[in-house]
């Protein structure tokens, strides 16, 4: 079969799943999430075995450290996707539920229920896990979904989708709820994004250069986040030990993720005091700084800042510090130079802090906590499927009830329009 016949006829077998797995009851949906979970532990050899031919691969291609790290499937990764099954097996299953109910004057009632968007196209880099994530959060949200993962991965993905679909055959639910795409040619990816008949949704995970592709390819809907620069501002009167560790854990901790800092903010009666004992914490971490002048001033060591890193996305052990006059310029500094993603404030002041919340506009904004929360994880979502920086039709973290969408119920008792 070409690679377009095949393609296309994944996304007509995932439009007709879509409608079975949409009728799934919740209790058979977590039985078979928690079968997944049992299997992948079950077979945890044999899907590293599948990842031991991928990294191989990866290494006589040359990819990169840094990939053939997130390629890499370890025990705790099989433990880790388990889990995060059985934790999403635990959530509330959103199908179904009603809200917002009112009585018009005529006597209809008018309600919402939430039900699943349908079939879901995932487009992923490296990392093996994504494919359980997605499928475990699509699944629950009643949506078949089409993975289409690295071609680095496409021997560990292909393990664990057969996994998944061995699960489903044995339940009864069609195994084309869930499928990789079983092919390394980029091509795929193109005759994918022209399924519109077919797919309701396109996902893409991955640095920007992925994102603007499909946004550019795609006839179908596609949720965005181009890339995550992040800001901390230290506000004037802050707790300066509580602003070094929020700082702190936001840049170092992980620095090649998209909710790590890469801007940090400081209020002016707070910099003299407070840069020299943040770039000491930070300099033995290795970070490197680019300041304002006030900063190279403050901190000699510092390099200059270029207009062109303010709206950086480093992923490294870098990080833009500038010095502001209040907090009205540090909100302009995000509005100009952020990507909508996460900014946070260090205050000891409920109303400074209640305004920052207000008037910056992004995905997760946080009062006194690091940028590293931005996680559906970690907000309790139980997993996410991404986050999105675009605002339809979610804005954050994608968590179940994220891939759902609602539709209008109307009851009534003989009426008709005049």
């Amino acid at each position: 079969m070409s690679i377009e016949s095949t393609v296309v006829g994944m996304a007509k077998a995932a439009r007709a799943a879509s409608l079975e797995i949409a009728k799934c009851p919740s209790d058979k949906k977590n039985e078979v999430l928690i079968a997944i979970a049992d299997n992948i532990e079950k077979l945890a050899s044999h899907i590293q075995e599948e990842n031991r031919k991928d990294l191989a691969r990866a290494k006589n291609t040359g990819l990169a450290d840094a990939m053939i790290d997130r390629l890499t499937v370890t025990d705790t990764t099989i433990k880790s996707m388990s889990q995060g099954l059985r934790e999403v097996a635990q959530l509330n299953d959103p199908v179904g539920s009603t809200s917002k109910a009112w009585l018009r004057p005529n006597g209809l009632k008018v309600s919402r229920m939430r039900i699943p968007l349908g079939v879901i196209g995932i487009i992923y880099e490296s990392r093996p896990n994504v494919t359980i994530d997605a499928a475990g959060l699509c699944l629950k949200a009643g949506n078949a979904v089409i993975l289409r993962g690295g071609s680095e991965a496409l021997n560990s993905n292909q393990a664990l989708a057969g996994i998944v679909g061995h699960v489903l055959g044995e339940t009864g639910l069609p195994q084309e709820t869930v499928q990789v795409v079983p092919v390394r040619d980029r091509k795929a990816v193109n005759v994918l994004l022209n399924q519109e008949e077919f797919i309701d949704l396109i996902i893409p995970r991955g640095g920007e250069g992925l994102i603007r592709f499909v946004v550019e390819h795609s006839t179908i809907p596609v949720l965005k986040h181009y890339k995550g620069v992040c800001h901390v501002y230290v506000d004037e009167g802050a707790d300066i030990e509580m602003a070094q560790e929020i700082c702190y854990n936001s840049k170092v901790q992980r620095p090649g993720v998209c909710n790590a800092m890469e801007t940090m903010l400081v209020h002016q009666s707070m910099a003299q005091e407070f840069l020299p004992k943040m770039a000491e914490l930070f300099v033995k971490a290795g970070v490197e700084i680019r300041g304002c002048p006030e900063t190279c001033r403050i901190l000699p060591g510092a390099h200059k800042a270029g207009e062109s890193d303010w709206p950086e996305e480093y992923l490294d052990l870098i990080l833009s510090v500038r010095v502001v006059e209040d907090m009205e310029q540090a909100i302009s500094h995000i509005a100009e130079y952020g990507s909508s993603h996460t900014e946070a404030i260090v205050t000891r002041d409920f109303n400074r802090g209640n305004r920052f919340v207000r008037e910056v506009d992004s995905s997760v904004v946080l009062v006194n906590a690091s940028t590293r929360f931005n996680d559906g994880g970690e907000l309790g979502l139980g997993a996410e499927i991404g986050i999105s920086t675009s605002k339809l039709h979610a804005f954050g973290p994608m968590g179940v009830e994220e891939l759902t969408t609602t539709k209008f119920l109307v009851f009534g008792d003989g009426q008709v329009r005049s």
